[in-house]
């Protein structure tokens, strides 16, 4: 009950107020326990607004960020996203209750054992967690609807434009090792359109078409 009251508290002051208005990303937000995919040392602030330290030079992000994401996303319930960066697992969890299916790929390979029971003892069914370079998607579920990528990148890797469907959306934090800038792809038949957001900043997408 505790942990409810927090997330409705999270829901209320962090992310309503700061524009946050797609109610079924703000169910899930209510939704999805963050504390579950925070260490034992962090239960006091799982909540709070800001990113927090998961190991391995990894966070989980700020409940906003991971909720201002989701929105540009625009997740279907029919649709099937990829995610680059598993991390802890909660950003997956979210998209798991907006579409059909989510395939999420994780570098570390500590970080990818540990999100994949946690999602599977959390009864996630239509997650599956992959251990792979994400710099290059994964093309073995490809086409993908939306894709989203929660480290940042010194430009968008062709091939996740490559494996995204037609009509199909990017949302992927672009800039510098410092600093960057939310970017939405769309891609509409053979042409690519880009619409910046906010500014962020991001651990690094370390793999072959990033850093």
């Amino acid at each position: 009950m505790e942990y409810k009251h927090q997330r409705e508290s999270m829901v209320e002051n962090q992310i309503k107020i700061r524009g946050i208005t797609d109610e079924r990303v703000l169910k899930a937000m209510l939704e999805v326990p963050r504390h579950k995919f925070v260490g034992d040392a962090l239960l006091s602030i799982a909540y709070q607004d800001s990113p927090l330290p998961i190991g391995y030079g990894q966070t989980i992000s700020q409940p906003y960020i991971v909720a201002l994401m989701t929105q540009l996303l625009d997740v279907k319930d029919d649709q099937k996203v990829l995610e680059i960066g598993t991390g802890s697992g909660y950003q997956a969890a979210i998209l798991a209750k907006l579409a059909m299916s989510v395939i999420t790929v994780e570098r570390i390979a500590e970080l990818f054992q540990q999100s994949k029971e946690l999602l599977h003892n959390l009864g996630y069914k239509n997650i599956i967690v992959v251990h792979a370079d994400g710099s290059i998607g994964y093309k073995e579920y490809a086409p993908y609807d939306r894709i989203i990528v929660t480290a940042s990148s010194p430009r968008v890797p062709d091939s996740l434009i490559e494996q995204l469907s037609p009509n199909g959306k990017i949302v992927i934090p672009i800039g510098n090792r410092i600093i960057q800038r939310l970017e939405v792809i769309l891609k509409e038949g053979e042409s690519v359109k880009r619409e910046a957001s906010e500014g962020v900043r991001f651990v690094p997408l370390i793999g072959k078409e990033a850093w």
